[in-house]
């Protein structure tokens, strides 16, 4: 289950670099996968309405991150439409996206975070998706492979962040 807030702070003019509003997800449940091809991850999406072109928002991630094997899993951003929004340069067949995640030790949940700043051009609402991709086993957010019921193994929450930044 996810939850999203949103508040606001636009008041008078704001200066340069000012977060104008904030808007927030955060994923309390599991999620698995083991596609080869990137998946919205289920409760990581926010949406924000710019207030004007010229802003930047700020996509701050913060996973709970499990994996089945040593194999990597690659993480991005999307928009609503599904476009990559980090594209690095000449990825030639590599995946595509904001990085590769590998967890120290089957069984093991650990943090994955990561940041950029978007320049969206529009005052229309826009959607960011945390999505990922695997290759050849199971990654999980917010659980380890070993989800058994023991003072061993925790869960975890996941969330995502924007911030709209004054341009």
């Amino acid at each position: 289950m996810a939850s999203m807030k949103q508040s606001s702070i636009l008041q008078g003019v704001a200066q340069k670099g000012s977060v104008l509003q904030v808007v927030s997800a955060t994923k309390k449940d599991t999620f698995s996968t083991t596609s080869s091809t990137y998946v919205d991850i289920t409760g990581l999406t926010a949406t924000i309405t710019p207030s004007a072109t010229t802003s930047k928002i700020l996509v701050s991630v913060a996973l709970s991150f499990g994996h089945s094997s040593d194999n990597n899993s690659h993480l991005t951003i999307r928009d609503a439409s599904n476009n990559v929004l980090i594209d690095p340069t000449s990825p030639g067949s590599r995946a595509q996206g904001f990085m590769s995640a590998q967890v120290a030790g089957i069984g093991n949940q650990e943090p994955v975070s990561f940041s950029f700043l978007h320049e969206p051009s529009t005052t229309s609402a826009f959607t960011y998706k945390v999505s990922g991709q695997t290759a050849n086993n199971t990654f999980y957010i917010n659980r380890s492979d070993s989800d058994n019921n023991g003072s061993n193994r925790g869960r975890g929450i996941s969330t995502i962040i924007l911030m709209e930044v004054a341009g």
